[in-house]
């Protein structure tokens, strides 16, 4: 791919700009000038779809900021927001000036509020909460308008923490019911056990409200510790995200965490997190990392609390930015972390981690034949498509995933299912590269940078590694590069994909530049850095994988099946546009993808276990979507019971076992013997395959595709007769 020259040149110039500036305290207003100068210039030029900053720009930041401040609404007040409105059309012209007097006056009066809310709550837990009356809580903070006084305010963290303490009120009743249990089976055995003492309801609510405080004053605790730069931070990405869901600025710490990320080197327990309106999130646990070891924690679970092993309460970590979140959750090797997480199916649970190396080596291609009836089949999976940019010799997903193909080929592979679920992307090249080893020569992928001519990456290479019929699995969080093999392998006809109803939806691609290169004699400290999004990619029939994703050939449910997930449901996501098509060829083979993919969907229909997943999908909606709580506690916990005895239904799709069986390859045969840690991960791989009807499903196609090209062959050769 061509390199973006405009981009390039900007970098050039600004790095022998004379725009540095002499800082003796971190919060010196010559540094915010700087950073939000070198920010708006950078955004202005490089990014792909340029704002206008005016007056409609300027609210959207306003409201934005105001929200990642105070999402709860339970710090500032009407008459505060209305002080404030006053700039509310005028932050265009501030941002133009690299002014951040909005920020000063904001700034000064959240801390003012913040301290005021500490007297607050702890007045408001200093009495019980009565639970036998009959009230609501809402979770929808979005609707909640600012409160006009102190009165409305205090009742507004009352509502709050009485949500908040009703649920740690419930599992001190629980673990009480198990502890009695517990000492009752020991004196029916003659043994007495002196240490459980039952304590009444009312001893049981004060408990839970001290629970409730620790928690706050805890978190308080890190709040005050928070500079004015993590909340200039808050601030720059209100403006930045104006122009898409995937431009934000890294503070020095931020990007020392991204850099991690990236490297895939650190100790933790081996997830990554994305900020959901105010909840933390987890979006991928990394394969062979802790928490992957320890089974419990999944894709979709929301992060409430943290709990350190040495500390007896865990923190709330519930409209923490998840930078900061990450402070508590990671560690050092060996050491214990408690997350109590909201679970997919909106159960609540302890989790109990023990943190470790975080190795990336899980994120390489893996490979396993597959017999079914007889038959051997070939699954690849690739979690992403990885580079090392360094030394572009070394290894790469192309040339794993070649390596992968040629010895499921030696084995005598006669059809291979490549997996592509939950990858959520990485290196363009690496895509082009691994399309060609499907199909002779032709594009992959168009790529558009904003005011130049598109470009058409090709592949070059007229060899072909894998001729026999492919299927493509892929779900929600296939993302960018899995999206673009998906859909050039699509519009070839060269795959049937099998997965969610579309794609995850990224169509965009994007680049950090390090602030501090680009500032010459730099004595303001550590900028940061910017990723941006510099360019769109499209499909070579010209349409964009933006918002739409890749819509699957044969649509197989899935727990999140009706969750929003994806661009579309981002803030400010770049929109839907087309181009004109590449000039390609279809896949020139005798395989009946039509009948294929109508035989597949009439098997789909009749699938009972599809049913059921399609309905625990469907609950699993209902129950996120939930966003009224009774607090008093008899129909709390008969609205929990009921979820409970709900969730009971579903417990047979972890039953299910399809009639597969895998087999390592004969070198990874002789690797796992030497190696126990590999044998342990690919048994657990096997056995979670052995289990999934999509990648059952995915043989079954395969079989039908090769039943076609016989019939179709018969049919060619008739006809030339």
């Amino acid at each position: 791919m061509k390199r973006n020259y405009k981009l390039l040149l900007l970098v050039l110039l600004l790095a022998f700009a004379s725009c540095s500036f002499t800082s003796k305290k971190f919060e010196d207003p010559n540094k915010d000038k700087l950073l939000i100068q070198l920010v708006t210039y950078l955004l202005d030029e490089g990014h792909f779809n340029p704002q206008e900053i005016n007056d409609n720009f300027s609210q959207e930041v306003f409201d934005e900021y105001l929200e990642q401040l105070d999402p709860l609404k339970r710090y500032f007040y009407a008459s505060d927001i209305k002080e404030f409105e006053k700039y509310k059309t005028d932050l265009d012209d501030q941002i133009k000036a690299y002014d951040v007097t909005f920020f000063n006056i904001t700034y000064d009066r959240y801390l003012q509020r913040l301290e005021e809310s500490k007297q607050i709550y702890k007045e408001v837990l200093e009495n019980p909460f009565d639970f036998s009356i009959n009230e609501e809580f809402s979770t929808k903070y979005e609707d909640l308008t600012y409160v006009n006084s102190k009165k409305e305010l205090k009742e507004r963290w009352r509502h709050q923490l009485k949500f908040s303490t009703i649920a740690n009120y419930d599992d001190l009743i629980a673990q009480q019911e198990r502890d009695l249990k517990r000492a009752k089976d020991k004196e029916s055995e003659g043994e007495k056990d002196e240490s459980v003492k039952e304590k009444s309801l009312a001893e049981l609510e004060k408990e839970a409200r001290g629970i409730t405080l620790k928690s706050l004053n805890e978190l308080y605790e890190y709040m005050e510790d928070r500079q004015r730069k993590d909340l200039l931070s808050v601030y720059v990405n209100a403006i930045v995200r104006e122009y898409d869901p995937h431009t934000a600025y890294y503070e020095p710490e931020d990007k020392e965490r991204f850099d991690a990320d990236i490297s895939g080197n650190f100790e933790g327990i081996g997830a990554r997190l994305q900020k959901k309106m105010d909840v933390i999130t987890i979006m991928e646990v990394i394969a062979g990392g802790p928490a992957w070891r320890q089974k419990e924690l999944e894709v979709g679970d929301q992060i409430l609390k943290v709990k350190q092993e040495d500390e007896e309460e865990a923190l709330n970590v519930v409209g923490m930015r998840t930078s900061d979140a990450v402070k508590f959750i990671k560690g050092p090797k060996g050491t214990d972390v408690t997350l109590t997480v909201k679970k997919v199916d909106g159960t609540i649970q302890d989790i109990t981690i023990t943190r470790d190396i975080v190795e990336m080596g899980e994120t390489y291609a893996k490979s396993s034949m597959v017999i079914k009836d007889g038959k051997k089949y070939g699954i690849i999976d690739l979690p992403r498509f990885y580079v090392d940019f360094d030394d572009i010799n070394n290894r790469n997903a192309a040339s794993d995933v070649k390596l992968e193909i040629e010895k499921l080929k030696a084995e005598g592979m006669e059809g291979l299912v490549l997996d592509l679920r939950n990858n959520g992307g990485g290196s363009l090249q690496t895509v082009v590269d691994m399309a060609g080893f499907f199909i002779k020569e032709g594009p992959v992928v168009q790529v558009k940078t904003s005011g130049e001519p598109k470009e058409v990456l090709m592949d070059r290479d007229r060899s072909i590694v894998w001729d026999g019929p492919l299927v493509i699995l892929v779900n929600e969080f296939s993302a960018s590069a899995s999206e673009i093999l998906a859909a050039a392998m699509q519009d070839y006809k060269r795959a049937i994909i099998i997965g969610s109803d579309q794609t995850f939806g990224k169509g965009t691609v994007q680049t950090v530049v390090d602030l501090n290169r680009m500032v010459r004699n730099n004595t303001s400290g550590d900028i940061g850095a910017l990723k941006m999004t510099i360019q769109k990619f499209y499909r070579i029939n010209g349409g964009s994988n933006q918002l739409e994703g890749v819509k699957s050939d044969v649509v197989i449910p899935n727990r999140y099946s009706y969750i929003d997930i994806g661009e579309k449901n981002e803030e400010n996501p770049l929109p839907w546009s087309q181009i004109e098509p590449a000039q390609y060829d279809v896949w020139d083979s005798y395989f009946d993808y039509d009948t294929t993919i109508a035989k597949s969907k009439e098997r789909m229909a009749m699938n009972e276990q599809l049913k059921l997943i399609d309905e625990n999908a469907k609950w699993v909606k209902k129950i996120r979507d939930k966003d009224l709580f009774s607090l008093n506690y008899n129909d709390y916990k008969a609205s929990l019971e009921i979820s409970e005895n709900e969730a009971k239904r579903f417990e047979e799709l972890s039953k299910y076992q399809t009639n597969l069986t895998f087999e390592p390859l004969s070198q990874e045969l002789k690797l796992m013997e030497q190696d126990s840690v590999l044998k342990e991960k690919r048994e657990r791989w096997h056995t979670s395959l052995s289990k999934d009807v999509y990648v059952e499903e995915a043989l079954n196609v395969l079989n039908d595709l090769k039943m076609t090209y016989g019939i179709k062959t018969k049919v060619a050769t008739s006809v030339k007769n």
